[in-house]
């Protein structure tokens, strides 16, 4: 009887590793998730939605101009903010908000 309950016991854990590590990753997967914010362009008196579409933008912005698109914007110099704004407002600009 005592070895049906050991045999038991170990067969529960390991059909339960899985349901755990979904849950796990499940929670990963959560905290992982982009947070978009509203960017204020000083230079066009506008704001944009810092989403996935703004990222699009701007990486080929990077990418055009020789920079490292992972750069987080918010950290880029003032001219290059002011550069990237400036060739943002000669693209495609649905996005005002």
């Amino acid at each position: 009887m005592k070895g049906d309950n050991f045999k038991m016991s170990i067969k529960s854990r390991w059909l339960g590793m899985p349901l755990l590590a979904a849950v796990l990753a499940s929670g990963v997967g959560i905290a992982c998730a982009h947070h978009y914010y509203r960017v204020y362009d000083p230079y066009y008196s506008d704001y944009h939605v810092w989403n996935n579409d703004e990222i699009t933008y701007y990486h080929t912005w990077a990418r055009e101009n020789h920079y490292d698109e992972h750069r987080d914007f918010r950290s880029l110099p003032p001219d290059q903010q002011k550069a990237y704004w400036t060739w943002r407002h000669n693209h495609d600009d649905h996005d005002h908000h």
